[in-house]
């Protein structure tokens, strides 16, 4: 038997309210459910509009401090324009921590975004093409 589907991604946290509030107002994921774990974890579960998969912010402080490697991993999110999502992050006094770098062809390119924990976050803009499953990123 093999699993049939990716559910949720966890990231665990120092500060659960800030990555919340980068999650929900900087990207634009929604909120769709928040309890306590039976050992005791904060958990908030965040989705992006048209995803079925969420993403699970965790925090729990008995099992120490949260400290992020550089590169380890990270979370990408599709964007219609990364111009448009650079102005936002402006507007919100923020900046693009890598990028954008655009495909030679203009047809598409990523960036990346550093959340509040330190976990990378890349926005990517595809083509029409590609996102209507005719082409590639």
């Amino acid at each position: 038997m093999k699993v049939s589907r990716l559910l949720h991604t966890r990231y665990r946290l120092n500060d659960l309210e800030k990555s919340v509030r980068f999650y929900r107002d900087v990207l634009g994921l929604e909120e769709v459910r928040r309890h306590k774990s039976p050992r005791g974890s904060e958990l908030v579960f965040l989705k992006a509009p048209l995803s079925d998969e969420t993403i699970e912010l965790c925090h729990f402080p008995s099992s120490g401090p949260v400290v992020v490697q550089p590169d380890l991993t990270h979370l990408a999110f599709e964007v219609e324009s990364l111009e448009a999502f650079g102005n936002h992050l402006k507007s919100l006094g923020l900046a693009y921590s890598d990028g954008p770098h655009y495909k030679p062809d203009g047809t598409g390119g990523f960036a990346f975004v550093d959340a509040p924990e330190g976990y990378e976050i890349e926005l990517i803009q595809r083509s029409p093409e590609a996102r209507s499953g005719n082409g590639t990123y």
